[in-house]
């Protein structure tokens, strides 16, 4: 049966437990599996954080968010597991200072093996609450990519956000021509079924203590992004 929105149920204490990536005194890192909202939205149903509380790990409260990723976007999330630490992130995501690295899909792709995309995005239209277009007269966006691997009409990309806007990915490699697989909104992705959104968050460095090195953190390749990734080269680590 093909997997679509309408199926996805929150994880048990014992499931976003085996996706911890990495804790330690101030954050823990989780694998958010593609499909799942990080918050509840108007209407309710299932989000990443009613399981926070099989994540407090002997701490009186559960951890909170200290960024969001898009409900379709896979990998690298980041809580603050108390109010200081949750704070310090906050600062640390705010100013730029946390490394981004996402795994993409794209249709097509770019001719050249790498670049950097700078255009500003705004707010696509008042009804469509946080969907984005590219505006000249909007914010600053802009994003470093590396193609890792190509294949017949695919590429596999390494794409580096150096501001954070929303959608800013999506919105930017549709722009370039080479939309993300299975992005329902900006590319030519299917409203239910597969694919679903081939957009990873692989690897993300903290640098949470100033005199400790940076805190490194890689997810696996999820399950629905891996034969697409295989065809671009990609060798299963």
């Amino acid at each position: 049966m093909p997997r679509t929105s309408l199926d996805v149920r929150a994880l048990t204490a014992d499931e976003i437990q085996a996706r911890v990536l990495h804790r330690d005194g101030l954050m823990l890192v989780i694998d958010k599996p593609a499909g799942l909202p990080v918050h509840r939205g108007p209407k309710g149903g299932a989000n990443l954080e009613a399981s926070f509380d099989g994540l407090r790990f002997g701490l009186p409260r559960p951890p909170v968010l200290a960024h969001r990723l898009d409900k379709d976007t896979s990998g690298c999330l980041v809580l603050g597991r108390h109010r200081k630490a949750t704070a310090s992130l906050g600062l640390l995501f705010k100013h730029g200072k946390v490394g981004k690295t996402y795994w993409a899909v794209v249709e097509g792709g770019p001719a050249e093996n790498e670049g950097t995309i700078d255009m500003p995005l705004g707010r696509l239209n008042a009804e469509r609450g946080w969907w984005q277009k590219p505006d000249p007269e909007g914010q600053k966006a802009v994003t470093s990519w590396k193609v890792c691997g190509r294949s017949d009409g695919l590429a596999w990309l390494a794409l580096e956000p150096v501001t954070g806007r929303t959608h800013q990915l999506r919105v930017h490699t549709s722009a370039m021509g080479w939309p993300i697989v299975g992005d329902n909104i900006y590319g030519n992705g299917p409203r239910f079924g597969e694919p679903i959104l081939h957009l990873h968050s692989r690897e993300i460095v903290v640098p949470i203590s100033k005199n400790k090195e940076p805190v490194r953190i890689v997810a696996p390749a999820p399950e629905h992004m891996r034969e697409r990734l295989r065809k671009c080269g990609w060798n299963g680590e």
